[in-house]
């Protein structure tokens, strides 16, 4: 046997063997994997969310008939039992008006029926409008299929022209195509400030 065939009968043994000492090396050296990783939520998160159904940042988006956005979103929800209706945190609405304009809507609390088309904010709400009119109420509901809400109770608010109250608002459209307008009743008090008006 010559002396190449010599050298490539070694190589058939040498080559395997090294490539074998190299996986073993890489195994060996490697870093071993952490498989015991912590839960960002502690047991009793867990078992609260498991028995109160909590939904973490619901959110609800639609168009109306017109092609004007409602989004309606909140903090965290839980399902709602024994005939009770469903409840979320940090309640929030955004309704975008065909004109440009914006309502948005602030709450402790409220509830959102997609079946019915409603929504209700509850406790410290806040209604904004792109046109400087910020608003307060304890209660307000709202549609889903259209720009219009209600209040049951008291409003106070600030505007373009002053300070008011007032014992009801609404806020739609008048007409199936007009425009969005907000209507203050039962007993409206306006405070007029006309170095605001001026602005």
């Amino acid at each position: 046997m010559d002396r190449y065939s010599r050298m490539v009968q070694l190589l058939k043994v040498l080559l395997p063997l090294a490539a074998i000492l190299l996986l073993s090396t890489v195994f060996l050296l490697s870093r071993s994997i952490e498989t015991n990783v912590s839960v960002p939520f502690t047991q009793q998160d867990i078992d609260a969310r498991l028995a109160d159904q909590l939904v973490t940042r619901p959110h609800y988006r639609g168009t109306t008939r017109k092609g004007e956005d409602i989004q309606v979103e909140a903090i965290q929800a839980t399902q709602g039992t024994n005939g009770d209706v469903p409840t979320a945190t940090e309640f929030t609405g955004r309704f975008g008006l065909l004109n440009g304009g914006v309502i948005t809507l602030d709450s402790n609390t409220g509830s959102i029926r997609p079946d019915k088309g409603t929504a209700t904010f509850v406790g410290d709400v806040v209604i904004t409008t792109t046109d400087g009119i910020r608003v307060t109420t304890d209660l307000l509901n709202t549609s889903l299929d259209e720009i219009r809400g209600d209040t049951p109770g008291q409003v106070d608010g600030t505007g373009p022209i002053g300070n008011f109250t007032a014992g009801r608002m609404t806020f739609g459209t008048e007409k199936k195509d007009g425009p969005v307008h907000i209507l203050f009743t039962d007993g409206v008090k306006l405070v007029y400030e006309p170095e605001k008006a001026e602005r």
